[in-house]
């Protein structure tokens, strides 16, 4: 989903008329996040936002003097840090997070395997909470982190339960990832049935992945999972992996506020 249609779409659940220069600010926001590794010119803003050079650059001189953008010279415009502290903020004042930290980190500690919490926006799952094992293998999922829910175990675990959520577009990050949509839908019935999702090298080659849906919402949106070195996983270590997810998800639903 590009910036103006997550705008829109914003807009008109909302049923109010958007003001133009905030709804600008939010598309040239996400634009720097989505080019995060390749941060864009002042032309390039331009062109993907439809806007004209003197307002831009206006808007992001604006942006750059509250800290909110960093002008980066040849090399482009990038966030700047008051991004990163508002971003902190969102997950700090999240009653689920503080729920669900404590608890992966149990995982994590016993299990000596990598846990994550995801919630799903726009057809990605954004990586909010990431608790690390002692094993020197690190995975690359990190908190602010999106993938495709399509591709992952914490967002197949989620679309078992919101089939209206599936995009329409099936992304490709590895030879293994799902592209066609009835496989995928096949995929996710039979997540329903054994309980949890299963993610193998659909997103990162050497990572065998287990996701759990956290049902405290009417609306389910989040996830937890755990990821597992392929050349090292076995059988009886997943299953030890799953049963201890399925305490876990248990615990967070008792503990975590009802969201409707």
């Amino acid at each position: 989903m590009s910036n103006d249609e997550k705008v829109a779409a914003r807009s008109v659940s909302g049923g109010v008329k958007p003001v133009k220069s905030a709804s600008r600010t939010i598309e040239l926001l996400e634009l720097l996040a989505e080019r995060k590794a390749n941060p864009p010119r002042l032309a390039e803003i331009c062109e993907a936002l439809g806007t004209p050079r003197s307002s831009t650059y206006a808007l992001l001189r604006t942006l750059g003097q509250a800290e909110w953008v960093i002008d980066n010279g040849s090399d482009g415009y990038s966030l700047g840090i008051r991004a990163l502290t508002v971003g902190t903020a969102y997950i700090d004042a999240d009653p689920y997070v503080r729920i669900i930290r404590p608890i992966l980190a149990d995982l994590a500690s016993s299990l000596q395997e990598t846990f994550h919490l995801g919630r799903v926006d726009h057809g990605d799952v954004v990586y909010l909470l990431t608790q690390q094992s002692d094993r020197v293998m690190r995975t690359y999922s990190r908190v602010g982190r999106r993938l495709p829910t399509t591709a992952t175990s914490l967002g197949k675990a989620v679309l078992a339960y919101r089939p209206d959520l599936i995009p329409d577009e099936l992304v490709v990050l590895t030879e293994y990832s799902i592209t066609d949509r009835a496989q995928l839908e096949e995929e996710l019935a039979r997540t329903r049935e054994r309980g949890y999702s299963i993610d193998d090298q659909e997103n990162t080659l050497g990572l065998h992945c287990v996701g759990f849906a956290l049902p405290y919402s009417d609306e389910v949106t989040d996830a937890i999972s755990c990821s597992m070195a392929l050349s090292t996983v076995t059988d009886e270590h997943v299953k030890e992996v799953v049963t201890a997810m399925e305490e876990a998800v248990s615990r967070i639903v008792e503990s975590a506020p009802l969201r409707g």
